[in-house]
């Protein structure tokens, strides 16, 4: 199935269908106990992601935001990739959302001069977890973890790549 759809850097118009799609994933399939109260990075994501060497990206169809990624800048030319979902309907090889979304963000973090991407996700996200495995991250312990890394309350596993 060939859809078409485009990678772009977030603007707040943007904001509410990012907010929905991301709580749709988090609380519905995967009955993640998270609300927006928990995340108020989603009602700032210009003024959080989109600063120093970090910047958020959606995939769009038809003005409609079905994907989402960003990089937050963390320091020392290390990222912390950051809310990274994909609407059911769009997941899957055929369609290759996440990876047309993460390539965007490793070669944004390359042009960046960035030396490692880390990431924090859920024991739940075992698609995910295969997904950044296939793409190159390799599993690490939190105790591995640079020290401004930001982890969050439902992050247990923990993976990095190495872009210098």
């Amino acid at each position: 199935m060939n859809v078409n759809y485009s990678i772009e850097q977030y603007s707040d118009v943007y904001q509410e269908q990012v907010s929905d799609l991301i709580l749709h994933i988090q609380q519905d399939e995967y009955n993640i106990e998270i609300t927006k109260e928990d995340q108020p990075d989603l009602l700032n994501i210009t003024s959080i992601y989109q600063m120093g060497k970090g910047n958020f990206w959606l995939a769009i169809v038809e003005g409609k935001v079905i994907g989402t990624i960003s990089l937050l800048d963390i320091g020392n030319n290390q990222v912390a990739l950051r809310k990274m979902f994909v609407d059911r309907r769009y997941r899957g090889p055929e369609f290759e959302v996440a990876k047309m979304l993460l390539n965007k963000a490793i070669d944004w973090a390359d042009d960046q001069s960035i030396q490692a991407i880390y990431l924090g996700t859920t024991p739940q996200f075992k698609a995910a977890h295969r997904f950044y495995q296939k793409n190159g991250f390799t599993e690490l312990r939190s105790e591995e973890l640079p020290s401004d890394f930001p982890i969050m309350k439902v992050d247990k596993k923990f993976y990095k790549i190495t872009l210098r």
